[in-house]
Formats: C-alpha cells, sequence, structure tokens
C-alpha cells in the first residue's frame, strides 16, 4: 500500500517575534516523521505561513501541538495586522498530497477540529471540504467580522462555530472563566483542500498586456464581455448589474500575466487549484496554444514551491503516450521527461530532490541512513559476503525478483518500440508498467528483509533480569520472528507475478529479446524459492505450530506452481531459439 502523506498549511497571527514563532514551529518538528518545509512570516500582516508535511496521523499530531503553543503564546486581545484574522491559529488546512483523498483529509480535519475545541477550549469552524453547511466552504463566511465579531458570533444562533469547547453544539452564551479563554485565543478555521501548485509560463516576450491576454483566455474566470471593441469597449451587465463574463479554458486556475525585471520576461503566473480537474501538463499544453495563437512562444515553466510526485509523473506519462512511447520506465526517467517537455530548468536547475514533497520527506527520514537499493552492484555484492548474517537469503531472493521483473519490462519496452509494431505501443506499454510496479516493491523488500532480521537481533538484546523482562522478550522474538517469515513470502507472492510478465513477452514480445524473458523467468523462480528457504527457517523458530505449518504450506504451494511456470515458459523460449 502506498504512503499517504498530507501537508498542513497553518497560519498563525504572528509575523514579528520569531521567538514566539520559533517556539511554535519547535513544536511540529517534535512530532517524529513530520517535515517543516517553509516558514513565512510577515511583518505588516503580523502573520506566518507554516508548511509541513508527512503522514496523517503525525501531521494531525503536530497540528495539534502547533495550535496549544500558538494558544499559550498568542494574545489576540493585543493582535493588530494587515490580514484578516480572527484567532492565535487562523486558519489550519489539511491538504492530500499522496494516497489520500480529499474527502479522508476532512474527516480528519472534523476530527482535529472536534479534538482542538475539547481538549484546548478553543473554538473551531470547519470550512472548505470539512463544511458542515454548503455557505461554510467559503473562509470569508466563517471569519466574517474578523476577532473583533467573536462576542457576537458565539452568543449568535447561526453564527456559533462548529465545535465548542463543551461539545459540537453550540453554547447558547459564552461567559466568565471559559469565555476569557477564548478572548484571547479567538477561534480558528480547520479544513481540508485540493493542493494548491502555483506556476509561472515564461514567455518570449516582455508585454505585460499580451502575457495578461493569455491568462484571461486560460483562467475560469475569463474576461469581461465588451461592448464594440474586446478590449476598450465597456464591459457589458446583466439585467442585475453584474459584468458578464466569457470563461477561459482552464477550470479551477486562476491567472494573470506580468513582467519580471529579474528574468527580463513577461509571464503567465497561475495557482492552479485542483490537479484532479487541470493537471499541469493539461495547463501547459492549453497556455502554449493561446500563446502561440497570439505569435508568443512559452520558453519554459517555473514550478513555486513544491510539487506532488504524481504531478510529474502523470506528466511524464502524458508526453510519451503523445510521443506514442512507452511509459513504462523508471520513475526517475518519467520525472526527467517532464521536466524538459515543460522546460522547468528553463530559468534555473531543476532538482526533484529539492522540489518534490515525497522526495525531501524520504530524504529526511532516510538522513544518513544509505538503504541496500542505493548501493552500486558492486558494493551491493561485496556488502553481502561480509561476514555479517545481513543482508541474507532473502534479501539477494527479492533482489533477483526485481530482476526479473526489470528484464520482463525490458522486453515490454522494447517491443513497444519495435519497427512496425507501432499500433501495438499501447498493449507493452501496459505491462512495462506492470513490470516496473513489480520491481519497485521487490526493490523496497530488499530492504525490509534486512531491516525483519534485524528485528530479530534487537528483540535478542532486549533485557532478562526479571520474569517480566523475559517474558517481554520471548514475546518481542516471537513477534519479531513472525515478521521476518511474512516478509519473504510477500516477497515470493510478488515475485510469482513476474511469470505472468516474462510468458506473455515470450509468447508476444520482440523475438530478439526471447532469450531475456527466458532469463527473466528464472530468476523468478530464484526469488520464489529463494524467498521460500528463508520463509521455512524463521517459521520453524515460532512456537504457535498452526501459524508455522500455514506459512510454510502457502510457501510450498508457491514453490510447486513456480517450478511449473518456469518449466513451461522456458519450453517457449527454448522454442523460438
Amino acid at each position: 500500500m502506498a504512503k499517504q502523506i498530507i501537508e498542513c498549511v497553518p497560519n498563525f497571527s504572528e509575523g514579528r517575534d520569531m521567538n514566539v514563532i520559533r517556539q511554535i514551529t519547535d513544536e511540529i518538528e517534535s512530532v517524529k516523521g513530520v517535515k517543516l518545509l517553509d516558514v513565512d512570516p510577515g511583518e505588516a500582516t503580523n502573520r506566518t505561513v507554516v508548511t509541513f508535511v508527512g503522514e496523517p496521523a503525525d501531521v494531525v499530531e503536530a497540528a495539534f501541538r502547533s495550535v496549544a503553543k500558538a494558544g499559550q503564546l498568542i494574545d489576540m486581545r493585543q493582535h493588530h495586522g494587515a490580514h484578516p484574522r480572527m484567532g492565535a491559529t487562523d486558519v489550519l488546512p489539511l491538504i492530500p498530497v499522496a494516497g489520500i483523498t480529499l474527502e479522508e483529509c476532512a474527516a480528519l480535519a472534523r476530527q482535529l477540529a472536534g479534538r482542538i475545541a475539547h481538549e484546548l477550549a478553543i473554538p473551531c469552524y470547519c470550512y472548505e471540504a470539512a463544511a458542515y453547511t454548503p455557505e461554510r466552504k467559503n473562509l470569508a463566511v466563517c471569519r466574517e467580522g474578523e476577532y473583533e465579531a467573536l462576542a457576537e458570533k458565539l452568543t449568535t444562533e447561526g453564527k456559533q462555530p462548529d465545535f465548542m469547547p463543551e461539545g459540537k453544539a453550540p453554547l447558547p452564551v459564552a461567559a466568565g472563566e471559559l469565555y476569557e479563554r477564548i478572548e484571547r485565543t479567538g477561534c480558528i478555521a480547520v479544513g481540508a483542500r485540493d493542493f494548491l501548485i502555483a506556476v509561472n509560463y515564461n514567455l518570449n516576450t516582455t508585454s505585460t498586456r499580451r502575457a495578461n491576454a493569455i491568462a484571461f483566455d486560460v483562467r475560469e474566470k475569463g474576461r469581461p464581455v465588451r461592448e464594440g471593441h474586446p478590449i476598450t469597449g465597456k464591459p457589458k451587465k446583466d439585467e442585475k448589474g453584474n459584468t458578464i463574463m466569457q470563461p477561459g479554458t482552464l477550470k479551477c486556475t486562476k491567472a494573470i500575466g506580468w513582467y519580471i525585471d529579474e528574468y527580463g520576461i513577461a509571464q503567465v503566473s497561475m495557482n492552479m487549484t485542483n490537479l484532479n480537474v487541470t493537471p499541469l501538463h493539461v495547463a501547459f499544453d492549453e497556455v502554449c496554444r493561446c500563446a502561440q495563437n497570439r505569435g508568443i512562444r512559452v520558453t519554459g515553466t517555473e514550478i513555486v514551491g513544491l510539487v506532488p510526485k504524481k504531478t510529474l509523473i502523470d506528466a511524464g506519462r502524458y508526453f510519451l503516450q503523445k510521443q506514442n512511447r512507452s511509459t513504462g520506465i523508471p520513475e526517475e526517467d518519467l520525472i526527467k521527461i517532464a521536466v524538459k517537455s515543460m522546460g522547468l530548468d528553463d530559468l534555473k536547475p531543476f532538482n526533484p530532490r529539492e522540489k518534490v514533497i515525497e522526495y525531501m520527506l524520504e530524504d529526511a527520514e532516510k538522513g544518513d541512513r544509505k538503504d541496500l537499493v542505493d548501493l552500486t552492484v558492486k558494493a551491493f555484492a561485496e556488502e553481502t559476503s561480509r561476514e555479517s548474517p545481513a543482508p541474507g537469503g532473502g534479501t539477494i531472493a527479492a533482489y533477483m525478483g526485481a530482476l526479473g521483473a526489470a528484464l520482463g519490462a525490458m522486453v515490454a519496452n522494447l517491443s513497444s518500440h519495435k519497427a512496425g509494431w507501432d499500433e501495438r505501443c499501447g498493449e507493452f506499454a501496459v505491462w512495462a508498467d506492470k513490470g516496473q510496479a513489480l520491481m519497485s516493491e521487490l526493490l523496497r523488500l530488499v530492504d525490509e528483509d534486512t531491516e525483519a532480521f534485524n528485528r530479530i537481533m534487537t528483540a535478542f538484546g532486549l533485557p532478562k533480569k526479571t520474569e517480566e523482562d523475559k517474558a517481554a522478550r520471548a514475546q518481542a522474538i516471537q513477534n519479531a520472528t513472525l515478521h521476518a517469515a511474512q516478509v519473504p513470502l510477500r516477497t515470493m507472492k510478488t515475485a510469482f507475478q513476474v511469470f505472468e510478465l516474462c510468458k506473455t513477452m515470450a509468447l508476444e514480445g520482440n523475438p530478439n529479446s526471447v532469450s531475456d524473458a527466458g532469463v527473466g523467468a528464472l530468476a523468478a523462480r530464484a526469488a520464489v524459492l529463494g524467498a521460500g528457504l528463508n520463509v521455512k527457517i524463521n517459521a520453524g523458530a515460532l512456537k504457535d505450530r498452526q501459524q508455522a505449518d500455514a506459512l510454510i504450506a502457502e510457501a510450498n504451494t508457491l514453490i510447486a506452481q513456480a517450478n511449473d511456470a518456469e518449466q513451461e515458459i522456458m519450453a517457449m523460449v527454448e522454442k523460438k531459439l
């Protein structure tokens, strides 16, 4: 299952006192697994926008701690600034990045709002996707009157927050010590929204007017319909006196044109508010089309801030499909295609490790640790040969399976690009994609198998001074041993799927690569049988014999099926040689 990642962008009503801001961000960084990405204080607004990411439970905990600290340090009775606000923590949106839906984030936001109200006595509105009523989807409705209207809102039916300190039902009257506390902290708008990308499209012109014209062509709001001249004519009004707008071509986008002194060019600057409706690559192509209609070229793209990995992967696939090329290539290559296709490195180098949220999280989590899959082939072999028991047979079995999947994907890619087979490109691309997915999972299992062994060693190192120590140690050893048997079983199941890929490539793929499909099948068999040995040796150490026998029986079934599959594929290969 893919890791779930969400982003949180709380806005705190303090932009001048760095000591206060630092104490709040320290609370965020105190949660393991959370990566603080950006802290942006504003003196005039007296407001700081903080961005952090991580897995949902970690992010929610970090958000709660930051709200608690802000409530302690910021006194809203003394706050003044240019930006609208109603609380020490003013807004707190949760944003899906990977492996999680907006609806799931909305549920998390509601739970967080309830916890903040009940444990911290800070009232909360729920807005955007987390809103309980349609009108409260709009943040401006929740924040109407700002902090100064707090007393009225707390006591007026229909205006009270969704969550109050004494339960979801709003208080009829706010008074006494509780109200004094709320006066200090204000209230919060907690919500969920889609990920927003800020992107600028570089133009080969210095004309702001022409950049604006392109922006009006594409942005959802569009441009005013005018009487007479399309530029200088008077805007048309409807019967209610509202300006009639001609919508642009891209939904969920806001855009303007401007000139950037630093680069000496004009840009179309765009906020993309729903990447599911309008992906980055679609917006890029549409801006290019509208620019070309006005005699202008888009020379590149500048992403401001960070971007989810899926955005670039989808773009890479899109541009490969336009070329009738296979999309079943490594993730790194897909991102390179996206970078070059949209000119992300036009103005300055584009480093995915510094721009892609998931990569930043991976690097932060790893720190100085070097995984086995990061080693060179030579270093991997040398590490295996050393006197330490890990990496061992289970790790090598997973790597053999990854190599088998890689060979199957290679044959699929070669077949998709074979001269005269253009009409079959999509067919082989599907198989190449499957091969890449299997390879990625088996590479993950390379390190997981070694980690499983290390977990056993850690369990054996637990204290055993008292009877309680001994009992806890024995249970930890059994738990770790069970895990060490289950990991290679997953390797067996994943590697077994490689046979279908190699069989199809032996039958349907480029005949010049049939031997590669055969080697892939041999590697898959080695993976299944090798991982099976590790299932058996670890299951043998389990005290629960019923559980152990079930694991061994499942492993034996997979071994028998793998032997049959390998023989069938090798017979096909030999026949074609």
